[in-house]
């Protein structure tokens, strides 16, 4: 098992492999390979019409999901870097998608609308982009993700052509109207976590350390409804209760790992700090890094005796799983259940066997060194069971017992691909993270926030 491998420096994502005894052309091939099919499941999955990409896949006619359309803005830009696709089939994909955004209705409406006041409601109909159910929320935090792809786009696409010229004022007019003072319901100061028409903001509101850090950073950053700047202060001082040890690892806790790897796809946190994270002296990289730590040492421990555990197969986040049911397993009574958003923790554990690829391969530039053999050790030990062309099935639970072995999923989920296309390629290249580098309004987000160091204490590339 051993402790976390010390690092005072990450000028590239690459510099973590090299500090192991296993270089990252070893692992090349393998990683050529998930990335190149994950980058399918984006790219053969969306509606070509509209650029609208399924929550899950394959499932005929099923809703489309806003935060997997973010995901899949930013994966057409990774497949023009890795020639999988030209940069003009990418730039037609993010036009049509832009365009198609744009075009939807918003209003207060119950009904035929895709949102309200700038955001979007969680999952749209696949063809008419219209919400698809009365139980879909607008979605703060699927917004966020989603104008994370847009913001994407007008960095990525910087050519003088008319049509790149285009996505650029497509994606600023879609991040400038998304209200995001209204969004904290006027009568707090925290973002809501959504909204219900006509006129209902949901009670839950985005505090303590999670996946809103990249929510906040969008909603300081605006040009327009900007929040104010004491609210990042005010939202780190909600994180105190997670802060401390587990496995041996002192760390801000969150504990599914999407948490960590959501924010963390699209910008770069090493060697940047705000106040919170000079006075605990690690940056929010260093603390995803301990995390993925933690994570793998409670699965050595593996204090629930689930089957299969060790030090290279684990994974619990926000998941499918086998569904709700109570059996029997090695003589004791389990319980299971549908997707939930598992994880171990300080703040809290919710495990009940089923292991998610993502939460490996969405971890990859943060811990290689542990999360590279164990997402290969993964793929050999359970082959075309979890994995297929897409890349890896979204989720397996080898204490459920079924008629073919054991329980697999056999979707794959947007936003849990996403994590892995993403921070793969952030760990060969840095890629999206240098894109995103480039975008005016992120880095004015992290100034405003108060970060300081890194790479914000250089010039900004200038966008055309």
């Amino acid at each position: 098992m051993g402790g976390i491998l010390p690092i005072s420096s990450y000028a590239t994502a690459q510099t973590v492999i090299y500090k192991t005894s296993t270089s990252l052309s070893a692992h090349d091939i393998f990683l050529e390979d998930v990335e190149h099919r994950t980058f399918n499941w984006f790219w053969e999955t969306a509606n070509p019409r509209n650029g609208l990409v399924p929550d899950r896949a394959p499932l005929p006619h099923g809703a489309a999901s806003i935060a997997s359309v973010g995901f899949g803005l930013t994966a057409y830009g990774i497949g023009v870097e890795r020639g999988y696709i030209t940069r003009a089939q990418a730039v037609e994909r993010s036009l049509v998608t832009l365009r198609f955004l744009l075009s939807l209705p918003q209003g207060r409406a119950v009904n035929g609308t895709a949102g309200y006041r700038g955001f979007f409601y969680h999952f749209l109909d696949s063809e008419t982009g219209l919400r698809v159910a009365d139980w879909s929320e607008l979605s703060s935090i699927d917004t966020a993700l989603l104008m994370a792809g847009v913001l994407f786009t007008q960095s990525y696409y910087d050519g003088h052509n008319a049509d790149e010229r285009e996505i650029r004022a497509l994606a600023d007019k879609l991040y400038r109207r998304v209200n995001w003072r209204w969004m904290t319901g006027g009568k707090s100061s925290w973002l809501s976590m959504g909204w219900m028409p006509p006129d209902k903001f949901l009670s839950a509101e985005w505090k303590g350390y999670n996946e809103g850090l990249m929510l906040y950073v969008m909603a300081l950053g605006a040009p327009s409804h900007a929040l104010p700047a004491g609210i990042w202060d005010r939202w780190t001082e909600t994180h105190k209760g997670q802060q401390g040890e587990f496995y041996g690892h002192h760390l801000l806790n969150f504990a599914p790992l999407f948490g960590h790897q959501y924010s963390e796809s699209w910008v770069d946190f090493r060697d940047i700090r705000d106040k919170a994270s000079r006075e605990r002296g690690y940056d929010y990289f260093q603390n995803s890094r301990e995390a993925v730590y933690a994570q793998r040492d409670y699965a050595v421990h593996n204090p629930g005796h689930w089957r299969g555990y060790d030090e290279n197969i684990w994974g619990l986040t926000a998941s499918d799983g086998p569904g709700e049911a109570e059996r029997e397993v090695d003589g004791q009574k389990r319980h299971f259940m549908a997707y939930s958003a598992r994880g171990a923790g300080r703040d809290y554990v919710l495990d009940d066997g089923t292991i998610a690829p993502t939460a490996i391969g969405g971890s990859v530039a943060f811990a290689p060194e542990i999360t590279l053999p164990a997402l290969k050790a993964m793929k050999e030990r359970y082959g075309e069971r979890i994995y297929n062309q897409y890349g890896f099935l979204d989720a397996f639970n080898p204490s459920f017992e079924t008629k073919d072995g054991f329980w697999v999923d056999e979707q794959q989920l947007g936003i849990d691909q996403g994590p892995i296309l993403l921070m793969i390629e952030n760990l060969r290249s840095g890629f999206v993270w240098k894109v995103m580098r480039k975008n005016r309004y992120i880095r004015a987000g992290l100034e405003k926030a108060g970060f300081t160091g890194g790479w914000l204490s250089k010039p900004q590339e200038t966008m055309p």
